[in-house]
């Protein structure tokens, strides 16, 4: 027998247009001969729902929607995942579709709150397995964190199955695809069970979900792996009841991945919101030149809109490199002067200024006055506006309120620094189209003569070791001193992080690519006197 993977990019809330996409994958699957399709986890409506998930009106609407999907459903069985009520209770659940009827429901057992995840909050935990026989083979199924824990696949080999399809949201991030590895392996040895694991892919606000979907037999063997962050209706054979080896989709570089996360997340949140484009503030530096090549690569050149803001403070070689690189990428480019305005803040400001010394109050007009001219063009255009800041200049407050941070996506927000450069390198050994002196010269935010990042933060290698530490990955103030970074370094990139916490709760969404962005898994309060000990 052969069974469908639809790896597919839902949109959340579209119930006709996901039940369409559904119900052409199934055709598509009958075609080739296949007697099961498997779709990812929750795929009626989308993931996550959030609080949605509150409102009783969405929980009609989706069973409405799921009965019109199993009358459309014949000579192929589909697996659906979808919310659902039953006794009073809501649940996170995947159905069993065939011969025109909802055959059986799984309800998933294990509820992740941790993370991006916060699904106690709408759900309540199954307890029964479900297992159903098809073409001799008998399937039981699972859905995402029912794999990553004991407990499920037991009780699913214990109700006499063979095979465990596994519906999934599992979002994406650095190495992500290692750890749903290493996860299944472990339910594969503990209960000799085959497993397919079907994953979403697309973008949703700010995590992308990279698809990625594979196989594996029950000795724990990788049979079949579909390839990541698109659409793709994946086949699988069984013969003798065993998993054939099948296709098998080359893996991508860790900066191939982020830099097509990347595109994604970009390409979604403005395709599933129907802005018509976007535009932004290209700046000759290196974070804006990445941000626009990004842009382009998700949406094409004639969707994105880049603006040119010199102030006395802009070298020369910014304004070249902004207009090559716009050039190479074909996209609208425009230069709006922002001398004139900035001398009438400063003539408005000339009293309560009088008698003190220029300071970062200046520097942040011209960032101020930049934002509100990215933001009229975003009015008048309709075009979202992107940022172009970095998780590094994120975590310090080395960012300006109503200024660099006035925008509507952030595409850079979980980006380092260290890692911008990376993806520069990367995105031109595809085809250059950064100019090599926005990548070699010093960051500078122009705002100021002679004006480098170093000038008030740390070397971004000893910044970003300390970032990671710290918010990726938790570590107390001495361990990561321990590590070799110096106390003085350490005190100060921590301090900055606690002070700031007010600038990230008001900078827009962004694209999560590591295990803790500053989004939905940072929830640090803004008023707090505890400062950790050093």
């Amino acid at each position: 027998m052969k069974l469908a993977v639809a790896q597919i990019n839902c949109t959340l809330g579209d119930l006709a247009g996901n039940t369409a996409k559904i119900l052409a994958c199934a055709e598509r699957a009958k075609r080739q001969g296949a007697s099961l399709l498997l779709t990812p986890e929750l795929s009626l409506c989308g993931y996550p729902p959030e609080d949605l998930l509150l409102r009783e009106g969405f929980y009609h609407a989706c069973e409405r929607a799921l009965g019109e999907l199993a009358q459309q459903v014949h000579d192929i069985t589909v697996v659906a995942g979808h919310p659902h009520v039953a006794g009073g209770k809501h649940y996170n659940a995947a159905s069993v579709l065939r011969d025109g009827k909802v055959a059986a429901t799984y309800l998933k057992r294990v509820l992740p709150n941790y993370s991006v995840f916060d699904e106690e909050r709408y759900f309540a935990g199954g307890t029964a397995p479900c297992v159903f026989d098809l073409d001799g083979t008998r399937f039981a199924l699972g859905i995402c964190a029912d794999i990553w824990y004991e407990g499920a696949a037991q009780v699913a080999l214990e109700a006499g199955a063979q095979v465990l399809l596994v519906l999934n949201a599992s979002p994406y991030h650095i190495d992500k695809q290692q750890s749903r590895y290493e996860a299944v392996r472990d339910r594969v040895g503990e209960t000799g069970l085959a497993v397919v694991y079907a994953n979403l892919v697309g973008g949703q606000d700010e995590l992308v979900f990279d698809g990625a979907s594979f196989a594996m037999d029950a000795e724990g063997n990788l049979t079949h792996q579909f390839a990541s962050f698109e659409e793709t209706l994946g086949l699988i054979e069984f013969r003798d009841g065993r998993l054939a080896a099948g296709e098998k989709a080359q893996p991508v570089s860790h900066e191939g991945s982020i830099y097509r996360a990347l595109c994604l997340g970009v390409k979604d949140y403005i395709g599933k919101n129907r802005f018509p484009g976007v535009l932004l503030g290209l700046s000759g530096g290196i974070d804006s030149a990445l941000t626009l090549a990004v842009a382009v690569d998700a949406l094409g050149a004639d969707k994105v809109h880049a603006v040119m803001m010199p102030s006395p403070y802009t070298a020369q070689m910014s304004l070249d490199d902004a207009r090559e690189m716009a050039g190479i990428l074909g996209v609208r480019y425009d230069v709006l002067d922002i001398k004139p305005a900035f001398d009438a803040y400063l003539a408005t400001l000339a009293g309560p200024f009088e008698g003190l010394e220029p300071d970062a109050a200046e520097e942040n007009i011209q960032a101020r006055i930049r934002g509100n001219l990215l933001m009229a063009l975003s009015n008048k255009s309709g075009s979202l506006v992107l940022t172009t800041g970095n998780k590094s200049e994120m975590t310090v407050g080395y960012c300006t309120l109503y200024g660099d941070m006035a925008g509507g996506f952030a595409v850079l927000k979980d980006v380092s620094k260290t890692w911008v450069y990376r993806l520069a390198h990367y995105r031109n050994s595809r085809g250059r189209v950064i100019p090599e002196r926005i990548i070699t010269r010093p960051p500078s935010a122009e705002l100021r003569p002679d004006q480098t990042d170093q000038d008030s933060l740390p070397p971004y290698d000893v910044l970003d070791g300390i970032m990671a530490c710290y918010v990726e990955k938790n570590l107390p103030i001495a361990e990561i001193v321990a590590r070799g970074y110096a106390g003085e370094d350490v005190r100060r990139v921590v301090k900055l992080i606690r002070i700031n916490e007010y600038k990230r709760r008001q900078s827009p969404v962004g694209v999560r690519i590591t295990d803790r962005s500053f989004g939905k898994d940072w929830r640090y309060p803004i008023t707090a006197r505890y400062q950790d000990d050093f």
